[in-house]
């Protein structure tokens, strides 16, 4: 009887040592993996904001189409002012204009057109993986979306969204602890996720992790 109850105990201590243990090792995993996949998707949505601003400012609008923005990144060319010269101290003195050293050809003002994937991410960059939520063994691609906001003194301004869910972000992650933090941010009123822009407010294309 007494060897029973001696295994009986030691049984106890151990599953009580076991819940003890992930009580608290799994959340200080799960923040440790959360906070791993967050940083890589919200680089990959700081790139999405950079080419949706670049094809603005081309286009004078964002666009909603991954295949758009791919090929405008791939393809597209921006303009570039190549700057030779700059006004001296005695043309300042003299009253001169940028306009008259052009004129006169002191300084030279030229407009290059650049490659949009070159200049903004660098030649060997994969543009065509900017759709794609960098999670390892997942294959989802974030939401994208464009519009345009009436504010309140009638002006049309352009906006974008990028967005993916916690559910995808964290997938194969503790799922009550995904759970947990989806509640917590509705409770605040905040999206369940990460995402950069907005289809209903303009926030200057800010991420809500900043």
């Amino acid at each position: 009887m007494k060897t029973v109850i001696q295994i009986v105990l030691v049984a106890l201590v151990l599953t009580l040592s076991y819940f003890l243990y992930t009580s608290v090792e799994k959340p200080l995993d799960f923040e440790e993996a959360k906070k791993e996949r967050y940083n890589a998707t919200i680089e990959r949505l700081k790139d999405i904001r950079k080419a949706e601003i670049e094809y603005k400012n081309v286009h004078g609008k964002f666009t909603g189409s991954w295949d758009t923005l791919i090929n405008f990144v791939k393809t597209g060319e921006i303009p570039l002012v190549r700057k030779i010269g700059m006004l001296t101290d005695s043309m300042l003195e003299a009253g001169w204009t940028e306009k008259q050293a052009l004129k006169e050809g002191k300084i030279i003002r030229d407009t290059i057109y650049v490659s949009v994937l070159d200049t903004i991410f660098g030649k060997n960059y994969n543009i065509d993986e900017i759709k794609f939520v960098p999670v390892k063994d997942t294959v989802a691609m974030f939401q994208l979306g464009a519009g345009v906001i009436t504010t309140g003194s009638g002006i049309k301004v352009p906006v974008f969204e990028a967005k993916v869910h916690n559910n995808t972000v964290l997938v194969n992650l503790d799922k009550q602890l995904v759970i947990n933090l989806n509640e917590s941010r509705r409770t605040n009123g905040k999206y369940p996720g990460l995402k950069v822009g907005s289809l209903e407010e303009t926030n200057n294309n800010a991420g809500n992790w900043e």
